[in-house]
């Protein structure tokens, strides 16, 4: 499993719901390149094997690591800080908003959302990065 050299964005989503992952790959792969891990740890092991995606979107409640445990760690490391993250989350309070933006999450998106202001979120922060 991993990224292709194909030319289009490349998306790492972390979610445990697998309806929530087959709507999200389903949507997304349309326009991007879509790989799925269900928690955190598998998500760092994935960047660390070399898969290096264009933007992270992450659950906060994902088992063995959570969101913002896999947010901490990657703004952490030297070679995956600058990916931006949109966090997904069931949980709209905004201390939880807060929290997640002040970590270092370029955008936070409620569930359930809207599949096309989801995609313009995503088109923004990567035109911003020149994808």
């Amino acid at each position: 499993m991993g990224f292709t050299n194909s030319t289009r964005a490349k998306i790492l989503v972390v979610e445990d719901d697998t309806f929530m992952q087959k709507i999200l790959s389903t949507f997304l792969s349309k326009n991007y390149e879509v790989q799925v891990c269900d928690n955190g740890l598998d998500a760092l092991s994935f960047l660390q094997d070399g898969n290096i995606p264009d933007l992270i979107m992450t659950d906060l409640n994902t088992p063995k690591l959570n969101g913002f445990g896999l947010l901490d760690q990657i703004k952490a490391s030297d070679l995956f800080k600058d990916i931006p993250i949109i966090i997904l989350s069931g949980e709209e309070g905004s201390d939880k908003k807060t929290k997640g933006l002040n970590a270092g999450a370029e955008d936070y998106v409620s569930k359930p959302f809207n599949p096309t202001e989801l995609e313009a979120r995503v088109k923004v922060i990567l035109r911003r990065l020149g994808k």
